[in-house]
């Protein structure tokens, strides 16, 4: 049995003349944490819209789970694992920690928002999102209104609101995006916890953060993968060199050996 969670290929993406994706091929295995790379305008977040269902490819086939999705909408992906983690929080900033959660637990259930409120007696359902947000570090802040939290803190609650799915592929945009340090080596920690136990393919600036996590890292160039291969790979290939990485890219080589 093959071990390739994600397949893509030959994706195009077309928008009037600019081509964002062109015949972009990638595979994901499954377990593994994938990062995308790349300079502006290389089309990462057109590949991830793609992949997730939010846009529909002109040409190309995705494949998940051994299913071919090309065509399947975004929700139905949801519902098979395949599910998508934005990069401008999307969460509820009017509601608890907790509830927010629970909300995410009772989507995953087939509940409507609309009958969200008889779901706070649901003790199973509340013991679910309490142990969710443990497993974020967010468990001391369950009653803090969304709003309240630190920018950090907003962006773990929507990680454990993508967890709450509990998803087979977990599709990240920029996860470490305006953190300080120690929000992302928090976020880091968190995406290393769930090594093994879900597929991840994260689109990522801190580069710092990708030769962390990343069992591979493939390179996207104006919407071509370039080179694919494992972070030290990609820290050696001239050609991702000259297309990306350059000279003003510092990596910590200690973080690359780890």
């Amino acid at each position: 049995m093959s071990s390739v969670l994600l397949r893509v290929e030959r994706l195009v993406k077309r928008f009037g003349g600019l081509t964002a994706t062109d015949h972009a091929h990638l595979t994901v295995e499954q377990g593994s944490i994938h990062a995308v790379i790349g300079p502006n305008g290389a089309g990462k977040t057109t590949l991830i819209h793609q992949i997730s269902g939010a846009l529909q490819p002109d040409e190309g086939v995705i494949q998940f789970d051994g299913c071919d999705v090309t065509a399947m909408p975004m929700h139905r992906r949801a519902r098979i694992g395949l599910v998508r983690s934005y990069q401008i929080t999307s969460i509820f900033k009017r509601l608890s920690v907790l509830d927010n959660i629970a909300l995410a637990v009772q989507a995953r259930t087939g509940s409507s928002f609309r009958f969200w409120q008889p779901a706070r007696s649901n003790r199973e359902r509340y013991a679910q999102a309490t142990a969710l947000a443990e497993r974020i570090g967010l468990g001391s802040r369950l009653h803090t209104i969304a709003a309240s939290l630190s920018h950090g803190e907003q962006r773990q609650l929507e990680l454990g609101l993508a967890l709450a799915t509990r998803p087979k592929l977990l599709l990240l945009d920029e996860p470490m995006a305006g953190m300080g340090l120690d929000e992302s080596k928090t976020m880091v920690d968190l995406l290393q916890g769930l090594r093994g136990e879900l597929t991840i393919l994260l689109v990522e600036h801190d580069m710092d953060a990708v030769f962390r996590l990343a069992d591979t890292v493939s390179t996207l160039v104006y919407g071509t993968v370039i080179a694919s291969g494992s972070p030290q790979q990609i820290k050696d290939n001239p050609e991702v060199q000259r297309a990306y990485l350059g000279e003003d890219v510092t990596v910590d080589s200690c973080a690359v050996a780890q």
